[in-house]
């Protein structure tokens, strides 16, 4: 446990070069307008939308800055852990990959995910959270990974199966309804642990 609260106290954290599976995770610049371009469409685009109602919606492109400016602060805190998913070979960015909710003590966190339209069918999520969730197993000492998302989002269910990721049950009124913060809805609950084995299959 000591060593845990070690790596917890350690940030911001050195993360910015974590490859694998023809990917490279890496920081996001809230001062790089192609970084801050991405994140805002990423986030904008409908499909994202459709499963997704974050807490706050970005407003143009200064909000979008201001929202991974947010982010940054919170990775450096220790709060979250976000990566940028780039092609490591021609450095292309596709989407984006982040632990939320860190518990250093209980040593949890919960992952999300998203990839930008034009990445889509080749994988990114998939190889995305595989990379991902082995490099929060080995650095940040979790015990736990869990995922979530909206009832319905079969593409999500096969991504976190394919990844290790098994079901565990549905969630009530777990998340907010589509472009909404005054109704809820279902998610399906996905987790890992540590001890489980990694899931083959991911290229």
């Amino acid at each position: 446990m000591a060593r845990t609260d070690e790596r917890s106290s350690a940030h911001p954290r050195p993360y910015s070069d974590v490859r694998g599976h023809g990917l490279r995770l890496c920081s996001g610049d809230p001062e790089s307008d192609a970084d801050v371009d991405a994140w805002f469409r990423g986030r904008d685009d409908p499909e994202f939308r459709r499963w997704n109602t974050p807490w706050v919606l970005d407003e143009g492109l200064d909000g979008a800055r201001a929202s991974l400016r947010q982010r940054a602060e919170s990775d450096a805190e220790g709060r979250t852990a976000t990566f940028r998913v780039v092609d490591e070979v021609s450095g292309v960015t596709l989407g984006q990959v982040g632990f939320s909710a860190v518990e250093p003590f209980m040593r949890r966190a919960m992952v999300g995910y998203w990839v930008l339209p034009e990445a889509r069918g080749r994988r990114v999520a998939t190889r995305s959270l595989a990379l991902a969730a082995r490099w929060a197993f080995a650095e940040l000492g979790l015990h736990r990974i869990e995922l979530d998302h909206a009832l319905g989002h079969d593409a999500s269910c096969r991504i976190a199966e394919r990844c290790g990721f098994p079901a565990e049950g549905t969630l009530r009124g777990a998340m907010f309804e589509q472009g909404r913060h005054d109704a809820f809805r279902d998610c399906h609950l996905h987790a890992r642990l540590a001890t489980d084995p990694e899931s083959g299959g991911i290229a």
